[in-house]
Formats: structure tokens, C-alpha cells, sequence
């Protein structure tokens, strides 16, 4: 069976890809201003290892993949330098959940948001919130749960890429998600 090599074409890859680069970065990272660094810097470093590309992806396929570890690394350096970033911190279960019903609190049951109606994952004010929510998270914990829950990446490469154990994945996805859900509730749309 013959594989059909796909070439490179680097110069129209910022007419191409910047834009789609641009955007999935910000989703995973928000700030603008690193997310347009990343994007150049994969373009640079893919010029540097046009020699590495066997073809066997699409350009853009490739050029992702060079994008996605240069955000891990990203993650990395946060969550290493996030010692002295304060939040507020919702780690008490027992504060949400009561583990005779292993559910909720009825006080904490989730309020409804009054997007109910259609796709929630399209309601552009909601994206605004979450995003805010995201970038309130401690940076190893905006890591796991963009990760796991963004970029569906497996809980064996997170804990591998990012260094941790899996109960300490499991510990900061379910803080992580804790503190979402009372961000969102606090925040909300009444």
C-alpha cells in the first residue's frame, strides 16, 4: 500500500491556520497576548522541523499537535509559578455535598440559569462566564480540567504531561469543577 506524502506550505500557513490557531488557543489559555506568542512560536518551530514531517497527517493536523505541547508547556510553567496566586477555594465536600445521598446538598442543588432552552454550549454569554470562571482556577487546575474537558485529552496523558499522580488528577478535576459550579452559581444569569 502506497502513503501519499503531503507537503508542506509554509507560506500560506498564516492565511490558513493563524486565525483557527488563535482561537483555540485563547479558549485554552485566555490571555490574548500569550495566545498570539504561541501561534507564532509554532510556526517558527514547525519552519525549524519542516525535515520532521513524514506526511502521513495533514499540515494542519501537524501544525496542531506542535501548538497543543507548546500549551502543556505553557501549563507546566503556570502550575509550577502558581504558589503565590490567591483564590478563593472551595475544597470542603461536606460545604456542597452529603454523602448519605451522595449528592448534592438540596441548598447546593444547582439553581437553573434560564438558558435551558436551546444549546447552552452555544449561548455566547455563558462562554464569557465559564471563561472568566476558567481563568479564576489555580493554573494546575485550569491545566487538568482544560485538558480533560476541552481538549478530551485521556487522564494517563494529563497525569503523564503535567507530572501528577492519578489521585491528584482526581482530587483537583473534582476541586476544579466544585469551584466552576459555584462560580457559575454565583455569577449566573438572574
Amino acid at each position: 500500500m502506497l502513503i501519499t506524502q503531503l507537503k508542506l506550505n509554509p507560506h500560506q500557513w498564516v492565511e490558513l491556520y493563524a486565525d483557527y490557531f488563535y482561537a483555540y488557543t485563547i479558549t485554552r489559555i485566555g490571555d490574548s497576548e500569550r495566545a498570539r506568542d504561541l501561534v507564532q512560536d509554532t510556526f517558527m518551530a514547525a519552519l525549524e522541523r519542516t525535515d520532521k514531517f513524514e506526511g502521513r497527517c495533514s499540515e494542519r493536523t501537524w501544525l496542531t499537535a506542535i501548538l497543543k505541547n507548546k500549551i502543556i508547556d505553557v501549563y507546566r510553567k503556570r502550575s509550577i509559578q502558581s504558589t503565590t496566586k490567591c483564590v478563593e477555594v472551595f475544597d470542603d465536600d461536606t460545604q456542597f455535598f452529603d454523602p448519605e445521598l451522595n449528592n448534592w446538598k438540596k441548598e447546593h442543588w444547582p439553581e437553573p440559569f434560564g438558558i435551558e432552552q436551546g444549546d447552552p454550549l452555544q449561548n455566547k454569554d455563558l462562554k464569557i462566564i465559564l471563561q472568566t470562571c476558567m481563568q479564576k482556577l489555580p493554573p494546575l487546575w485550569l491545566a487538568v480540567f482544560s485538558m480533560k474537558h476541552v481538549d478530551d485529552e485521556s487522564t494517563t496523558t494529563i497525569c503523564s504531561e503535567l507530572k501528577i499522580s492519578d489521585s491528584n488528577f482526581w482530587v483537583i478535576i473534582h476541586r476544579a469543577k466544585v469551584n466552576l459550579r459555584a462560580c457559575l452559581q454565583k455569577t449566573g444569569f438572574n
